[in-house]
């Protein structure tokens, strides 16, 4: 209400034009939008930097990137056919045939004939492959208590039922990669 007695004549003679302008600059701040911080989705963002920025470094140092990291998990549970592993990714499987490539430069898995379908082939965890995703767990679980480990049980237990819930509900799939 202060701006709006700025806006009257000095002598308080309130005229339609006054009122009409009035209106309108409440009418104007009322519909402005709203400020980012004001979103659920700027502050799921903010973490999710956070989060993730932080463990891609962890990783880097490491030698590997986050795609390498998810794909390497996804081996560990056992051998794949390069068209399942980029069904899981949800990349195609020229993205996967590069990131297998990657990591059959550096020994981390290998690619052998599908003895099912001599005409397909099987991406497998070599040993040294193998031996890394442990390391790199440790690195997922240290990245987690920096970033969540002021959460007691319960909050942290909500935190996570409530982001499941917006995953079921909108029927997210696809595993970040980056």
């Amino acid at each position: 209400m202060a701006d709006s007695a700025e806006k009257l004549p000095p002598d308080n003679v309130v005229d339609t034009e006054t009122i009409a302008a009035y209106l309108v600059s409440v009418e104007t701040k009322s519909l402005a939008p709203a400020h980012l911080k004001s979103h659920l989705g700027f502050w799921l963002r903010f973490v999710s930097n956070h989060v993730s920025g932080s463990f891609a470094a962890k990783l880097k140092k490491a030698g590997v990137s986050v795609a390498e990291w998810v794909a390497l998990r996804e081996l560990y549970d056992g051998e794949l056919a390069p068209s399942v592993l980029a069904g899981r990714l949800n990349v195609t499987r020229g993205a996967v045939t590069k990131l297998a490539d990657r990591l059959i430069r550096r020994k981390l898995i290998y690619r052998r004939a599908d003895t099912i379908d001599g005409r397909g082939q099987i991406l497998a965890l070599s040993a040294e492959g193998r031996a890394l995703i442990p390391k790199l767990a440790a690195l997922a679980d240290r990245n987690d208590a920096e970033c969540f480990g002021f959460l007691g049980s319960k909050e942290r237990a909500q935190l996570e039922k409530f982001l499941k819930m917006i995953v079921h509900h909108h029927g997210l799939k696809n595993i970040p990669l980056s």
